[in-house]
């Protein structure tokens, strides 16, 4: 029997370290081994059949193989196209689990039925927080306040509180990779910052020393 993980994000930006870390902490609790992780960058109101979780469902797993979700709304953008995939997943005899709320699902109406509300809740969100945000851009526009970013570069970041932290990593020669984890953000976050505050430069090549030759 196969285990798979799906991590879906809606560009190729976003980081799926915390889908993969929720993951395995909830496979390795479950005892759910040899996990082979699926990614894809799409946005969750494509159908499902569409997307690469489609391929996993109707092409590749097989009865009794299991699938894990980092959440629900993880698996699509809908209430309907949840329900469709749960119930492909009970009739072809796989196991749907879902990290962050700890749920397997199965044939049973409990599932059905906590799978609806769950599902429901996650789409009701979206549209409380879609409009939250129109009512937000709407009374500003009124206001006669400018909408979306301002031109320019930004004052102040969360980085420039580190800057003496990162300016040690960086004469200690510590690589730009290890130093994002260091100071808890993005290798982009980093090298963007660092070309901001001109950081970003590559140390010159030491020439190597002339010998002297005697005639």
């Amino acid at each position: 029997m196969a285990n798979y993980a799906y991590l879906r994000v809606s560009t190729d930006q976003q980081d799926l370290d915390n889908q993969r870390h929720g993951i395995l902490e909830y496979a390795n609790q479950n005892g759910i081994t040899g996990v082979q992780f699926v990614e894809d960058s799409v946005s969750g109101k494509v159908k499902w059949r569409e997307r690469r979780i489609g391929d996993l469902l109707l092409k590749t797993m097989q009865p009794g193989d299991t699938v894990i979700f980092a959440e629900i709304s993880r698996m699509a953008r809908s209430t309907l196209q949840v329900l469709e995939m749960l119930e492909h997943a009970t009739t072809t005899n796989f196991h749907v689990h879902v990290a962050k709320q700890r749920m397997r699902f199965d044939d049973s109406m409990n599932s059905k039925i906590t799978a609806t509300v769950l599902g429901l809740a996650a789409e009701i969100e979206r549209e409380f927080i879609s409009l939250r945000t129109k009512e937000a851009l709407a009374k500003r526009k009124a206001d006669g306040m400018t909408l979306g970013r301002p031109k320019g570069k930004a004052e102040t970041v969360k980085l420039d509180a580190h800057r003496e932290e990162i300016k040690r990593y960086l004469a200690k020669d510590i690589s730009k990779r290890a130093i994002a984890k260091l100071v808890d953000c993005s290798k982009s976050t980093l090298y963007n910052w660092l070309e901001r505050e001109g950081l970003n430069k590559k140390k010159p090549k030491a020439k190597p020393k002339a010998t002297e030759t005697t005639p």
